[in-house]
């Protein structure tokens, strides 16, 4: 059923060459190529009687036909038959190469059978004899009524050929996943590429779900969606969790786009879905690598300085003290030159297992650099720092590996050992050296004491 637009949009077509009321909407705009000022009063007449409303232009020349075509919209040209200065058909082919689809009728005193037939079949809407000029109305209604279907067809067809390039389109993308939605965001088509990403057998079988409803309905998501939200960056697609068929995890980024109907209202969206599953697994592995230690897996000295960071600034708004515990791996250089290099790396390994093992999940165990290693204990006193390093030093002297190892231990506490983070680890670095000078003496294997920022 026609929309209401659709059908007044056809009332106001048809309006110029209705008679009556109808007729009077607007005026019926004729443009007149003719030499004979009696004969055009004529036709202005014929029309007045049937209730045309007519505005109309009389030119003689060719330049004045082009230059009026180019300036104004008529309805309708009516033009003598022959013109004089004019050669043969050449108002009709004028008008075809301006690529005017305006209805052209021919009028003249008298005109051969043959004449008009090779008019029309030519182009013509229509001949009419000036001793027959009651007939000039009926011969305009017929001619805007035809060319009026005419130009539905036309537009019909392009339509048609919009939509197969669009249904080409939608279709034959292999790469993104397209969906055409309802303005509640059912599915209405889908492509191949979204079935398969989606992991379903059919388009008949995804259609059937509803995956981008509480996107089209909530207005905040769907304004992201469009590209049209004040508070996000206008080029940056919303990105959701979908699932498979199957029930694993999926990650898409959608951009979309409002489809109008001919008649110019909003009919529904296309969406169009990117797989960024193994794009978003790989950044998050390149962001975890960032932060971690490639051989023990420990944080990193970068992701390190980060979490310090944070905690003073915790610590700043808490008044809660947090402890900073660096270790060293003793004699690392000798283990090395007597096992070798891999030896030495396990051992590096060892001593992470060991601070994994030893500390609390809101503590950060990280790889501070060579055979250096920290440990940042949130929301500790010195008392407590001093139990976990003894334990961490005790449990990896006898961790049952050989060969048997030891380490020292310097602790510094924020606020007391320094403020900035830079002071707070070059107080926990003093402790620590200042603890290895102390028990250099000792065997390989026998637990240290702790080193304590003076």
């Amino acid at each position: 059923m026609p929309s209401t637009t659709d059908v007044r949009a056809k009332q106001a077509r048809l309006a110029p060459f209705l008679g009556g009321a109808a007729g009077r909407r607007r005026p019926l705009r004729i443009l007149f190529v003719h030499t004979k000022v009696a004969d055009v009063e004529r036709c202005m007449r014929e029309l007045k009687n049937a209730d045309f409303k007519v505005s109309s232009d009389v030119v003689a020349t060719s330049k004045q036909f082009a230059r009026c075509l180019g300036a104004k919209f008529y309805d309708l040209v009516v033009a003598e038959y022959p013109t004089p200065n004019w050669q043969g058909t050449q108002v009709m082919d004028l008008l075809h190469r301006m690529e005017k689809q305006i209805p052209l009728i021919f009028v003249n005193d008298t005109m051969q059978l043959e004449t008009v037939a090779t008019l029309i079949t030519g182009g013509a809407a229509d001949c009419v004899e000036m001793g027959h000029i009651g007939h000039l109305p009926v011969a305009i209604r017929r001619a805007l009524s035809e060319n009026n279907l005419r130009e539905e067809r036309d537009q019909a067809e392009r339509s048609l050929r919009h939509s197969e390039a669009r249904y080409r389109a939608l279709v034959g993308n292999l790469t993104y996943g397209i969906c055409r939605c309802s303005t509640e965001g059912d599915f209405l088509d889908v492509n191949q590429a979204l079935v398969a990403m989606l992991g379903f057998a059919s388009r008949d079988e995804l259609l059937a779900i509803n995956l981008a409803g509480d996107i089209i309905r909530d207005p905040y998501k769907r304004a992201k969606l469009l590209g049209l939200s004040a508070t996000e960056d206008q080029a940056d697609p919303v990105e959701v969790d979908w699932k498979r068929k199957d029930g694993t995890a999926l990650k898409v980024r959608l951009s979309g786009r409002e489809v109008s109907s001919e008649g110019g209202e909003m009919d529904g969206y296309e969406i169009i879905a990117e797989d960024i599953t193994k794009q978003r697994e790989l950044e998050d592995h390149l962001r975890q690598q960032a932060a971690k230690d490639p051989l023990t897996g420990l944080a990193n000295y970068r992701h390190l300085v980060d979490v310090l960071d944070a905690e003073i600034k915790r610590s700043e708004r808490t008044g809660r003290e947090f402890a900073l515990l660096l270790f060293d791996l003793d004699g690392l250089k000798q283990i090395n030159d007597r096992y070798g290099h891999m030896t030495g790396s396990e051992a590096l390994c060892r001593l992470a297992d060991v601070l994994c093992m030893g500390c609390r999940d809101i503590d950060t165990a990280a790889r501070f650099g060579g055979d250096e290693f920290a440990l940042v204990l949130p929301e500790t006193e010195g008392k407590s720092a001093n139990l976990v390093a003894r334990r961490i030093c005790k449990s990896f002297a006898h961790d049952g590996r050989k060969p048997k190892l030891s380490v020292s231990v310097g602790i510094a506490l924020y606020p007391e050992d320094g403020e900035k983070l830079d002071v707070l680890l070059g107080a926990a670095d003093v402790a620590l050296y200042s603890m290895k000078a102390r028990v250099h003496s000792h065997t390989a294997g026998a637990p240290k004491g702790i080193g304590k920022s003076a």
